[in-house]
C-alpha cells in the first residue's frame, strides 16, 4: 500500500515515513501544497491513504482536501493539525477529511489511526452490512458495490464516512438513531472522534442532497436524541 505524506516540517515527515515503512507500506512525501497536488494529479489512483497537514505553504491542507474530494475520490485522509479545538476538528472534517490527529502526536497513535482507516477501506464492511437500495421516495439510490450514492441517477460526491452514515440511516428508515449508535454502526469501534462530529457529516450530507421541499436532504433532527431518515 502507498501512503502520501503531506507535511512541510521535514523532521515530522521523515518520522512518519519511517513508521509507515516499518509497517511495510510505501511512503511518498510532499512538502508543500502545490507539490502535493502535482503528485496527486499524476498518481491519484495509486494511493491508499493520505496523511495531510492542515497548515502548509502555498496551498492549505483544507484546500487540498477539498480538491481531492472534487475528483470523487474516497481515499481516506487523516488531517494533522496543531489546533485541537472542536471547531477546528469540525472544520477539517467539513473539508472532507476522514479523521484527524492533533500535534504533538504519538507516531504509534497515528499508525493506529492509519491501520483503522485502511481496515475500514478494505474490509468490505459496506458490502457486508448494506445491500443496494433506494430511499427518499425512490429518488436516492445507495449502491453498495460501487460505494456510491446517486440522486435521480446522478452520483453524489460523498466521503466514505458520509456514505456509511447515510447507509446506516437508510438501513432502517423512520428509526431515530443516536449519535453513539451512528458511530458504532457506521464508523465502528475504532472510531475515536467526538460524537458531535456526526453533526458535521450530517450537515455535509444535507448540503449534497438538499433541494426545494427537502432542504434537510431527507435527514431529520430529533432534538435531544439524534437523526432519522424520512423515506
Amino acid at each position: 500500500m502507498r501512503i502520501l505524506i503531506v507535511e512541510d516540517e521535514r523532521l515530522i515527515s521523515d518520522a512518519i515515513a519511517a513508521y509507515i515503512a516499518r509497517e511495510k507500506y510505501e511512503p511518498v512525501c510532499a512538502y508543500d501544497g502545490e507539490q502535493a497536488l502535482e503528485i496527486w494529479d499524476a498518481e491519484s489512483g495509486n494511493f491508499d491513504l493520505i496523511v495531510l497537514d492542515l497548515m502548509l505553504p502555498k496551498i492549505s491542507g483544507q484546500e487540498i482536501c477539498r480538491r481531492i474530494r472534487e475528483t470523487n475520490s474516497t481515499v481516506p485522509i487523516i488531517m494533522l493539525t496543531a489546533r485541537s479545538g472542536e471547531s477546528d476538528v469540525v472544520e477539517g472534517l467539513d473539508s472532507g477529511a476522514n479523521d484527524y490527529v492533533t500535534k504533538p502526536f504519538s507516531p504509534r497513535v497515528l499508525m493506529a489511526r492509519i491501520r483503522a482507516q485502511l481496515r475500514m477501506q478494505n474490509s468490505g464492511s459496506v458490502r457486508k452490512n448494506f445491500t443496494s437500495t433506494t430511499c427518499c421516495d425512490g429518488r436516492v439510490e445507495i449502491d453498495s458495490e460501487r460505494v456510491e450514492i446517486r440522486k435521480d441517477g446522478a452520483p453524489v460526491q460523498v466521503t466514505k464516512s458520509e456514505f456509511l452514515i447515510f447507509s446506516t440511516l437508510a438501513s432502517r428508515p423512520i428509526r431515530t438513531w443516536s449519535r453513539e449508535e451512528i458511530i458504532r454502526s457506521a464508523l465502528g469501534d475504532d472510531y475515536e472522534g467526538f460524537d458531535r462530529t456526526v453533526d458535521t457529516y450530517i450537515k455535509n450530507l444535507r448540503k449534497k442532497l438538499a433541494e426545494p421541499g427537502h432542504e434537510n436532504g431527507w435527514i431529520s433532527t430529533v432534538h435531544g436524541f439524534g437523526y432519522r431518515l424520512d423515506s
